[in-house]
């Protein structure tokens, strides 16, 4: 099996034993995402913010794996609060032009570092 770790200065360090991305074959899995920015500080003036910056992230460690927003096939989206979710969508969406992933949207009790959202991806690359 060919597995390739994928991991950049880019985006915060992950925060426990995992990597940021793993690639195999054509496969490609981003761990959860959340508001951090590249110095570690977290993107929490309003539920937009906060998921553009995760937005963000993804797309920085889609570009080094050599993808883009067009290769994902599947998103799992974690929220705080279902309240959050008209907003949420909205910046989630103006990433996608067409062929939207599949998707699953998940109330949690609670997030790492105390985020409103988390967001893990699969792309094929």
């Amino acid at each position: 099996m060919n597995i390739t770790i994928i991991n950049t200065a880019d985006v915060p360090a992950p925060i426990g034993p995992y990597s940021q991305a793993v690639k195999s074959g054509n496969m490609l899995f981003l761990s959860g995402q959340v508001a951090l920015d590249t110095d570690g500080n977290l993107v929490m003036e309003s539920i937009k913010a906060e998921t553009h910056q995760v937005m963000k992230n993804i797309s920085i460690l889609l570009k080094e794996a050599g993808a883009g927003f067009e290769n994902i096939v599947k998103t799992t989206i974690f929220l705080t609060d279902m309240a959050f979710f008209a907003e949420v969508n909205e910046a989630y969406g103006s990433y996608f032009k067409t062929n939207f992933p599949a998707r699953e949207t998940v109330a949690v009790k609670g997030l790492p570092k105390n985020v409103n959202v988390e967001i893990s991806v699969i792309a094929v690359v």
